[in-house]
C-alpha cells in the first residue's frame, strides 16, 4: 500500500467502485472494499489473505500485483473457494489449474510474438536473456526459448540476476557479457532491479554503438516510475506493453485520477497512471456486475468444516457463493476503459501491442503488433514496418547482433617469417628506438585489405618468428607452422608454400599467387637492324609493288 503501485491500484479501486454505482444506482448489491498491506513481503501477504477471508469473509479478493505473493494467496483462494482477481503476469500461476484464480492482465508469455517478430524484423540469429530470479522472472524462461526457437533465433545465454544482488556482482556479469559476441539482449525485471542494472550497464559501456536492448512488458508499461538518471542510462532501449485506446472517457479519469491521487497522497509526487491501474479498475467494474447476478441468488457467508480446526486457514471454510461468483467473472466481456475488458480461459484476452524506444526522459511509439497483422507502423498504415529507431550510442543504423569482442586482451596474434630474399612478399623489421614491429610487403596487404573488409574489427599485432635476440629467424617454414598448430600464434601471413604436410597441421586460405616454374633466357635483340623499316612492310605488298613496276615499264 505504500508503493507507487500500491497507491495506484487502491485509488484506481475507489474511484472504480464510486464510478459503477454511480451509473448503476439501482444495483441491490454494493462492493465495501477493505485493504491490507502486503509490505512486499510474500508470507504477509498470505497472512493478509487470510485475515480478509477469517475475520472479513470476503467474496473476493483484488490483488496481489505480484507473482511471488500471488502465488501464496492463490492457494488460500482456490481452498477458500473465492475468487482471486490478479494482474500477476507469470505464466507458472495458471488460470487453468487454478479455477478461483482470474489474471485480469495478460499472461507474459503473450508478449513474446511481438518480441520474436520484433527480432526477426530486424533478423537478428541470437541473444541473451536476462531475467529477475524469483517467481516473475524464472516463469518466462522456457517460453521465452521455445518463441526463439520457432524463428531460428538461438539463445545463446541465460543470465539470472537476484533482486538483492549487488552492484559488484551485477558489473562483473556484465563484464562477462561484453566478452560475448552476442550483442542483443532481452532483459525481463521489475522497475528496482533493472533500474540498478541499466546503470550499471551504461557504465559498462554497454550502451554504445552496436548493442541492442530489449525490455518486457512490466518495465515498460512503469517506465514513468524511473528518475532522470535511471532514463539516461536507458537511451535507445526497445520495449513492448499493451495498447490501451484512447477514448475521451479515459481523457477523463486520468484527469479525475491525477486530483483524487493528489488528494490522497499529497506529500507523493503524481506519477502516472499505467495500463494496471486501468486493468485494476475494470475489474472492479467485472466484479461488481457478477456480484449483482449472483448476490439474490447465494448466500455470502462461509461454510466451515464441522472437524476441529488445526489451523486458521482450516478454520476459514469455504464460499457458498464462490463457485459461481468465479464463473460469473471468467465470462466477463464489456467494454471498459482499456478497451474491450475480455476473459478469455481465465485471463484477460491479449490483442494489440505497442512498440516503444526509449529517448531523452519519455518513450516514442515506434510500431504496433497484433495477432492478425504482426508488426505494423499505424492503424492507418498496415505496412510491415516501423519508425526510425533510435540505437543506443545515438545512431540510427541497425546493428548488426553480434560483434567480435576488441578488448586489448583479445588481439589477435599474427605471426611474420624473418627472413631475407623477396622482401617485396613479406618483410619484418623492428625500429630500434620505439621498438615497434613494421612488416611489409604483398602478403602483409592482402591481409590487412581482407581484414578491412570485415563487418567487424579485428585488432591484431604482427610477431615476427625470430629467435629471442630479434636477430635471426626462430626456424624453418615447417617450424613456423608447428607454432600455430601449438597455438603461439593465431594466425600466420607470408609467402609460405601450401604442402601437403603443412595442411595436416592448419588450414590455408585460397592462394593470391600463382605458382610454377619460369625459365629466363636471353633473347637476340633484332631492332637495333638497318633493316628495321622493312619490317611493316608484308609480302603481298611486295607482290603488288613488283606487279605495278612490270606494267609501268611495259
Amino acid at each position: 500500500m505504500n508503493t507507487s503501485v500500491g497507491k495506484m491500484s487502491s485509488t484506481c479501486i475507489s474511484m472504480a467502485i464510486s464510478d459503477f454505482y454511480r451509473k448503476h444506482d439501482n444495483y441491490m448489491t454494493i462492493i465495501r472494499p477493505f485493504f491490507r498491506d502486503s509490505k512486499q513481503d510474500n508470507v504477509q501477504a498470505a497472512s493478509a489473505a487470510i485475515d480478509l477471508l477469517k475475520n472479513v469473509q470476503v467474496v473476493a479478493i483484488l490483488g496481489p500485483t505480484t507473482s511471488a505473493q500471488a502465488d501464496f494467496v492463490i492457494d488460500i483462494g482456490n481452498k477458500a473457494k473465492v475468487p482471486i482477481i490478479s494482474p500477476a503476469t507469470s505464466p507458472s500461476l495458471s488460470p487453468k489449474d487454478n479455477v478461483y484464480f482470474i489474471r485480469a492482465a495478460h499472461d507474459s508469455t503473450s508478449q513474446l510474438k511481438p518480441i520474436a517478430d520484433m527480432i526477426m524484423h530486424f533478423n537478428w540469429k541470437e541473444l541473451v536473456f536476462v531475467y529477475q530470479d524469483d517467481e516473475y522472472g524464472r516463469g518466462l524462461v522456457p517460453y521465452l526459448s521455445d518463441a526463439m526457437m520457432n524463428i531460428g533465433t538461438k539463445v545463446m545465454q541465460q543470465t539470472v540476476i537476484h533482486p538483492s544482488a549487488s552492484d559488484d556482482w551485477i558489473r562483473a556479469e556484465l563484464y562477462k557479457l561484453k566478452t560475448m559476441q552476442t550483442r542483443v539482449f532481452v532483459v525481463h525485471a521489475l522497475p528496482d532491479l533493472a533500474s540498478r542494472f541499466f546503470k550499471k550497464v551504461h557504465e559498462a559501456g554497454m550502451m554504445e554503438e552496436g548493442y541492442v536492448w530489449i525490455i518486457t512488458e512490466v518495465l515498460t508499461s512503469r517506465l514513468h516510475s524511473l528518475d532522470r538518471e535511471d532514463m539516461d542510462s536507458m537511451q535507445g532501449v526497445l520495449g513492448v506493453k499493451s495498447y490501451i485506446p484512447t477514448s475521451n472517457e479515459l481523457i477523463d479519469f486520468k484527469k479525475r485520477w491525477r486530483r483524487e491521487f493528489q488528494r490522497r497522497y499529497p506529500e507523493d509526487e503524481v506519477t502516472e497512471l499505467d495500463m494496471f491501474g486501468i486493468w485494476s479498475y475494470d475489474s472492479v467494474f467485472a466484479l461488481a456486475m457478477a456480484l449483482e447476478k449472483v448476490g439474490n441468488k447465494a448466500n455470502t457467508t462461509f461454510r466451515r468444516d464441522s472437524r476441529e480446526s488445526t489451523s486458521d486457514l482450516d478454520a476459514i471454510g469455504t464460499s457458498d457463493m464462490g463457485s459461481s461468483l468465479v464463473q460469473l467473472i471468467r465470462n466477463s466481456w464489456f467494454k471498459g476503459l482499456s478497451g474491450d475488458f475480455h476473459i478469455v480461459n481465465g485471463q484477460l484476452r491479449p490483442s494489440v501491442y505497442q512498440i516503444v524506444n526509449i529517448i531523452g526522459q519519455g518513450e516514442n511509439n515506434i510500431g504496433f503488433w497484433s495477432p492478425e497483422n504482426g508488426i505494423f507502423k499505424k492503424f492507418n498504415n498496415r505496412t510491415k514496418e516501423l519508425k526510425a529507431v533510435t540505437w543506443p550510442g545515438d545512431t540510427h543504423v541497425i546493428p548488426k547482433g553480434w560483434e567480435i569482442p576488441t578488448s586489448n586482451d583479445n588481439k589477435l596474434r599474427v605471426g611474420v617469417p624473418a627472413k631475407g630474399g623477396f622482401v617485396q612478399f613479406i618483410d619484418a623489421n623492428t625500429d630500434p628506438q620505439t621498438k615497434q614491429v613494421i612488416v611489409t610487403g604483398f602478403c602483409v596487404d592482402v591481409f590487412d585489405a581482407v581484414v578491412g573488409a570485415l563487418p567487424y574489427a579485428v585488432k591484431h599485432d604482427y610477431i615476427p618468428f625470430v629467435t629471442p635476440d630479434g636477430k635471426k629467424p626462430a626456424g624453418t617454414y615447417n617450424e613456423l607452422i608447428y607454432n600455430l598448430s601449438d597455438g603461439k600464434y593465431d594466425a600466420v601471413v607470408g609467402d609460405i608454400t601450401i604442402l601437403a604436410n603443412r595442411s595436416d597441421h592448419v588450414d590455408f586460405t585460397l592462394p593470391y599467387a600463382e605458382g610454377g616454374v619460369s625459365l629466363i633466357v636471353p633473347i637476340k635483340d633484332e631492332r637495333k637492324s638497318a633493316w628495321i623499316f622493312m619490317k611493316p612492310l608484308e609480302k603481298e605488298l611486295w607482290i603488288t609493288t613488283a606487279a605495278f613496276f612490270i606494267y609501268t615499264g611495259l
